[in-house]
C-alpha cells in the first residue's frame, strides 16, 4: 500500500470541496482553482476528480459558476473510500487483501508470520482511513489553524 500523487492530489481535493463556503452549502469549485490552490496540473486533477465523480462521491455543473461539489455529506464520505477508487487496495501484499484478494507463494499461507503481521499492519491503517470522514479532517484542519492563528 502506498498513496500514489494520484491518490494524494484526490483526498487534497477533497478536503478542499468538503471546506464549507457557508453553513450547510455545498460549494461549487472549479478545477482551475484546486489546481493553482494546491500547485497540481490541471488536467490530471481533472482525470481524478471525474473517477471520484464516477465513484458517486462527486457531482458536477456545467457552465458559468460551474465545477465540481460533494455528492453527499462531508460526514458520510470516508479517506478510506476515496483511497480506494484512486490507489485500489489498502493491503500491503495481496494475500491479505479484502478486495482483491491473491495467495500467496508460502507453503501455508494460514501460519504465515509475514501475512499475519501485514494483515494487521492492513487492519490498522484501514481502521483509520474508514473511520476518518471530510467532515473529521476538515475540522481537524480548521482546529490546527485557529490555534497557529491562520484563517
Amino acid at each position: 500500500m502506498r498513496l500514489s500523487k494520484r491518490g494524494e492530489y484526490g483526498l487534497r481535493a477533497m478536503i478542499i470541496l468538503a471546506e464549507p463556503v457557508e453553513k450547510n452549502a455545498m460549494p461549487v469549485v472549479q478545477i482551475k482553482e484546486i489546481a493553482e490552490r494546491e500547485k497540481i496540473s490541471a488536467k490530471f486533477l481533472e482525470q481524478i476528480l471525474l473517477a471520484l465523480k464516477n465513484a458517486g462521491m462527486l457531482h458536477s455543473k456545467m457552465g458559468v459558476g460551474g465545477g465540481y461539489y460533494l455528492a453527499r455529506s462531508a460526514s458520510e464520505i470516508t479517506l478510506g473510500q476515496i483511497f480506494r477508487v484512486l490507489d485500489g487496495p489498502i493491503a500491503p501484499i495481496n494475500c491479505v487483501s479484502q478486495m482483491s484478494y491473491e495467495p500467496c507463494g508460502c507453503p501455508d499461507e494460514q501460519t504465515c508470520g509475514l501475512r499475519l503481521v501485514m494483515g494487521d499492519v492492513r487492519n490498522a491503517i484501514a481502521d483509520i482511513l474508514d473511520n476518518t470522514s471530510l467532515a473529521d479532517v476538515t475540522k481537524r484542519q480548521n482546529t490546527v489553524r485557529k490555534k497557529l492563528g491562520i484563517k
